[in-house]
């Protein structure tokens, strides 16, 4: 009987090894989310036509009961979201009413990845609604998995965070690979041509404090009700501010002797406007610039597939000065791990003793 136990306890130990590692079980919530992602350029109407399409695409699916979306989120400060992103919600009926080719809840999943395909411009993350705020309270990204590069050149890490999330893609059980978009944003430039200023005797900051003024607003006075005070600004309209022409055409007063009559100059004699792409964010931890590359996991364990990552990766020669480190529930992981290598231990021995001292010897 000594041998036999023996036998099954050291059958256990290798069978142990064996099993795949996960932080906690993948629980059934049955909805849905599906997030997606535009350019940041994207304006909250452009998003919400683009959301509609969408819906409208899913609600084809028979075995889905509801589909509704947000675009965008500024009444919780804990969780902001920009108009070029949007939740969507799947609401799924009940088993019985699904069509004999859907199976399981996996089915579903392939069959909207699959409805998600023809819609371009869109970067789409699948997940449960649940497990998505769960994970990104835990380990501040919604993907299960997060690899972090740091490093000082935005542009370069950039361009290396493709490249790991081209190795992701190429992992078994990789799900919605994406990496952060640290640009794209639209921004208006304007260059003001000191020389030319100064030919007609005008400060940088004249020329600049006009600008400010048709873009901006500037404060022209107070509206009183009562008790209450209000500043009237005065500005361009929005039609005219995204006008070059008109901006252009913006009188700059030129400085006069007193007694004289005062000038001006069109802004485009002094000024050069133009639309450039720069930067949409700039994601700091520790110090240092950061771009996360996140991944889900589907069909494996968590543990198994971030050691085969980790290998892949760790094969990767990344430039001088960019390190890479893991997060999302994989981080949790470890320190569950760790903490467990101590508390499993200790709870054997407190068992060994018990029983020691409950039968008075071996």
């Amino acid at each position: 009987f000594v041998a036999g136990g023996a036998g099954v306890f050291l059958a256990a130990v290798l069978m142990f090894g064996l099993l795949g590692e996960e932080f906690m079980p993948q629980l059934d919530e049955k909805d849905i989310t599906v997030t997606n992602f535009r350019i940041p350029s994207a304006s909250i109407d452009q998003s919400t036509q683009m959301q509609l399409q969408i819906e409208n695409a899913l609600k084809t699916l028979p075995e889905v009961a509801l589909v509704f979306s947000k675009n965008g989120n500024a009444d919780l400060g804990t969780d902001p979201m920009p108009p070029n992103a949007s939740d969507t919600y799947v609401i799924p009926k009940p088993e019985e009413e699904w069509p004999d080719e859907v199976k399981s809840k996996a089915d579903i999943l392939r069959r909207i990845e699959e409805k998600m395909k023809p819609f371009i411009g869109n970067r789409t993350e699948i997940q449960q609604p649940i497990q998505m705020r769960f994970n990104e309270l835990v380990a501040g990204v919604r993907a299960d998995v997060a690899v972090k590069l740091y490093g000082d050149d935005l542009d370069a890490m950039s361009e290396q965070a493709n490249r790991i999330a081209g190795i992701l893609r190429g992992i078994p059980g990789a799900g919605d690979v994406s990496a952060e978009q640290t640009s794209g944003a639209p921004t208006f430039d304007v260059k003001i041509d000191r020389q030319a200023a100064a030919r007609y005797g005008l400060s940088v900051e004249e020329v600049a404090n006009t600008m400010a003024a048709a873009l901006g607003g500037r404060e022209a006075g107070l509206l009183f009700e009562g008790d209450r005070r209000f500043a009237v600004v005065v500005r361009l309209p929005d039609a005219q501010r995204d006008d070059l022409e008109t901006l252009g055409a913006i009188p700059v007063m030129l400085p006069a002797a007193e007694g004289q009559v005062a000038r001006s100059i069109p802004l485009r004699e002094v000024a050069r406007f133009s639309y450039t792409q720069g930067l949409n964010q700039i994601s700091r931890e520790n110090g240092k610039r950061m771009v996360v590359v996140q991944v889900n996991v589907r069909g494996r364990d968590l543990g198994g597939f971030v050691t085969e990552a980790q290998d892949k990766i760790g094969q990767l020669n990344l430039p001088a000065g960019m390190y890479t480190a893991w997060g999302g529930t994989f981080e949790s992981l470890q320190s569950a791990r760790l903490r467990l290598l101590i508390v499993v231990p200790i709870c054997f021995l407190a068992i060994y003793a018990l029983l020691y001292m409950a039968l008075g010897g071996f």
